[in-house]
């Protein structure tokens, strides 16, 4: 008898044959949670804990075994940081609770792991006592620790936490909790906790010993930290000289680690282990606009110039590339000395040459000025410094060297949340620059002022609002009398955009000269539309008067417009910007900027 050939049929009967000499598929477990009598919040906190949700899918049983066991005490955990004192937790394996299983002895497959959490009664606290406390504290003991309320691991380790740190804040550096008796009254579903502290000797700041890969002097590090030795403990004098070895940019690593134990003479000793960043940095940054074109700027730092953390910074500038006006060019050269005269005061030294051609007025001018600097937090600083100015202009009243001896003093309080991007808070900046006239010039007194404020709305500030105020005034001199550098313009990305670059002054001489008188007004409205990807709506106001002081006859304009952020991890956000006049006279129409960070 003859059979035909079918290549199709005997390749269906081998796939059948193999198949059915394979092991059976696994298929992994299948692993929910159910609370009943819990609230959504609670029943997402036990899934986000679970160990077995977590593994679902899992085909490995020694696996699925380990993480179900691990369950019960992590469960229990957090009901008990719930409040929930009498819970009961089952675990099952395929219908076999997990605690049962013995591990030498698993099953060889699960398919579904089960888990039931029973929170059962929200306990309070029945007695919650604290003590021994100090008689006089700025640490306030968390009001969730009393009779009354809701009862939970939670809030008894606050309140631990606090007494500990009142008596560290008293200068007990090694108060710690002797005896905790906590007591479950089932029936009553009450909680009484009782806490005994253990103060320990008043403590006094003992020795520095200084640790780490480290290229500053160590009585450097002594001079800038400032160490308190020999004054009474307090844990923020701790992080004072942490935050001074910080400030310096020179170290990468900063920590102040305390003894284990205190000296028999009853000081405690420090360990300061510091190690350096890289000693130089380069840095570049890049802003386009329609009307000022394109600025460049790039600066040069060297950290620890001789051995004591000095700072040298060389800063360089182009800008008006590509515009209607002539390049101008900004050297800078300032050097740092922290701790120079104490741990939060330093000299500095500086010395700048600039080139500026104007719309209205050219410059060149020379600077040099010693100052010192002291800060007072991270937020708050103030400098001031003395120093020598040359000025060579020539503006609508003709071409004339200015000298000055002049002073400055500014200050700044930064309380935003963040410097490239911020979303709350507020910044503050303010300067006077007294100057004397040499040679016969006239003398005055120039004064500006810079004040942003930030406003979240909405679920993690998807909206911002975002308002700055600047304003300026010379008192003294003559229009005539006082460098073009002194006076002020209107319009540009730092003004009122829409606007050219320092295009509205004051009618003078048959031209245009800047005013004594300064103010400028901006609103931004900004929304996220992604993670990534923000818009902003923005208006602008600028005021420029003859006098010294702005009124509702002074010169004006104002710009309106829209833009689009792109936020790049570590950098800020992208800008664009589109504005157009939209008072003023302007006819310059158009008006786009695109740089690094917020427009203020």
């Amino acid at each position: 008898m003859n059979f035909p050939f079918r290549p199709r049929l005997l390749a269906s009967t081998l796939a059948f044959n193999l198949l059915t000499l394979l092991p059976p598929a696994a298929f992994g477990a299948e692993a929910t949670l159910q609370a009943p009598g819990a609230d959504e919040a609670l029943a997402g906190r036990l899934r986000g804990a679970s160990s077995s949700v977590a593994a679902s899918g899992e085909t490995n049983v020694q696996e699925l075994l380990a993480a179900a066991l691990s369950d019960y005490r992590t469960l229990v955990q957090v009901l008990y940081d719930a409040g929930h004192f009498s819970p009961v937790v089952n675990i099952r394996l395929d219908g076999r609770e997990a605690a049962r299983i013995q591990p030498l002895n698993p099953p060889k497959n699960v398919s579904k792991v089960e888990i039931t959490v029973k929170p059962g009664p929200r306990f309070a606290f029945g007695r919650a006592e604290l003590a021994p406390l100090p008689q006089t504290s700025d640490v306030e003991i968390p009001a969730g620790f009393a009779p009354g309320q809701p009862a939970s691991t939670g809030a008894i380790r606050d309140a631990a936490i606090a007494g500990v740190r009142a008596w560290r804040r008293n200068g007990h550096a090694k108060a710690t909790v002797a005896d905790q008796k906590i007591t479950a009254n089932h029936v009553q579903a009450r909680l009484d906790a009782e806490l005994r502290l253990a103060p320990g000797p008043q403590l006094q700041f003992g020795q520095l010993r200084i640790t780490g890969e480290t290229n500053v002097r160590e009585d450097a590090i002594r001079r800038i930290a400032g160490f308190p030795e020999g004054g009474a403990f307090h844990p923020d004098l701790v992080s004072k000289s942490a935050t001074r070895l910080r400030r310096t940019g020179t170290f990468s690593t900063v920590v102040l680690r305390e003894a284990e134990q205190p000296n028999p003479d009853g000081t405690l000793d420090f360990t300061a282990r510091v190690e350096d960043l890289p000693p130089r940095r380069l840095t570049f940054g890049a802003e386009i606009s329609s009307s000022d074109g394109i600025e460049l700027s790039g600066s040069w730092m060297h950290r620890n110039l001789f051995g004591a953390a000095e700072k040298l910074r060389i800063e360089a500038r182009l800008s008006g590339i590509g515009s209607s006006n002539d390049i101008d060019g900004r050297i800078a050269i300032r050097l740092d000395r922290p701790a120079a005269l104490g741990p939060d005061d330093s000299i500095f030294y500086l010395a700048e040459a600039e080139r500026l051609d104007e719309e209205h007025y050219s410059a060149t001018q020379v600077l040099g000025a010693i100052g010192v600097r002291r800060t007072f937090s991270d937020q708050f600083y103030a400098e001031a410094a003395l120093g020598v100015t040359s000025i060579l202009a020539e503006d609508v009243f003709g071409k004339r060297r200015f000298k000055y001896l002049a002073g400055r003093i500014r200050a700044e309080y930064d309380g935003r949340d963040s410097r490239v991007n911020p979303a709350s808070g507020y910044f503050v900046q303010g300067g006077a620059t007294p100057f004397i006239g040499i040679d016969g010039n006239d003398s005055g007194l120039q004064i500006k002022a810079d004040g942003r404020a930030y406003y979240g709305l909405g679920a993690d500030d998807r909206i911002v609002l975002a308002g700055r105020l600047q304003m300026g005034s010379v008192i003294g001199p003559s229009l005539s009398g006082t460098a073009p550098t002194l006076l002020f313009f209107s319009g540009g990305a730092g003004s009122v955009r829409g606007h050219e670059f320092q295009s509205l002054g004051v009618p003078a001489n048959g031209g245009t000269a800047g005013g004594r008188g300064f103010l400028a007004l901006s609103g931004e409205v900004r929304g996220k539309v992604t993670d990534k990807i923000s818009l902003v709506g923005f208006y602008d106001l600028g005021f420029v008067d003859a006098d010294s002081f702005v009124s509702g006859s002074s010169a004006r304009h104002a710009g309106a417009g829209f833009g689009l952020r792109y936020d790049v991890a570590g950098i800020g956000p992208i800008r664009l910007d589109l504005a157009y006049p939209v008072d003023g006279g302007s006819e310059d129409g158009l008006q786009f900027y695109i740089g690094i960070g917020q427009a203020f």
